[in-house]
């Protein structure tokens, strides 16, 4: 399943079912920030991978939605400068939290807090998706973002785009970050042939 921007594309499912999901995408999805250099401004593509097999429309935007809110969460968690809520969105002893919380707090030794936090999302595939598990790959990059304190703010420059494995894990009734990983990113070869990080 794909979709590109508001227009659905049919790959084997109902045009009804992806009409849906494009228009739940696009509450979920950020759409207005501008697109990377070498890229269409027709919004992100979302991809349901045949290896997640069968996936209603439902269980696809929640997918989303896990990603969405648990952006949110981490934004707030660098703008409160909070490194123990922000340790709390991923698993214990995840490698990708414990460099999160690093990176947290080399800005807070510096008397800085990273607000506005807002990252793009352009391309998501669903690879797989069960009660407990959310696998995702995700390219986005950093929209806005910028650095306060001691008097002074540094508005952050948006970054290229990166694609990054997220493995979800749900723990209780919240769905907490297990893993990052850098994956190939589909962007350079859709701008080539068509014409979104971390603070």
């Amino acid at each position: 399943m794909r979709i590109s921007g508001p227009r659905a594309v049919l790959a084997g499912t109902a045009a009804v079912v992806l009409t849906a999901v494009a228009v739940l995408v696009g509450l979920l999805v950020r759409h207005d920030a501008p697109a990377p250099s070498g890229t269409t401004s027709a919004g992100p593509r979302v991809v349901v991978a045949p290896a997640a097999g069968r996936v209603g429309v439902a269980r696809a935007v929640a997918a989303l939605a896990v990603l969405r809110d648990w952006d949110r969460a981490r934004a707030r968690a660098w703008a409160d400068g909070d490194a123990g809520a922000l340790r709390g969105l991923y698993v214990e002893r995840s490698a990708a939290g414990e460099h999160d919380v690093a990176m947290l707090r080399a800005w807070l030794r510096r008397g800085l807090r990273v607000r506005d936090l807002e990252m793009q999302v352009l391309r998501v595939e669903l690879r797989r998706q069960t009660e407990r598990r959310i696998v995702l790959v995700v390219t986005d990059r950093l929209a806005g973002a910028s650095a306060t304190g001691r008097g002074r703010r540094v508005v952050l420059p948006r970054d290229g785009p990166s694609t990054r494995r997220l493995v979800f894990v749900r723990t209780g009734d919240r769905w907490l970050l297990g893993s990052a990983q850098d994956a190939a990113s589909p962007v350079a070869s859709t701008a080539s042939t068509s014409g979104s990080a971390n603070p």
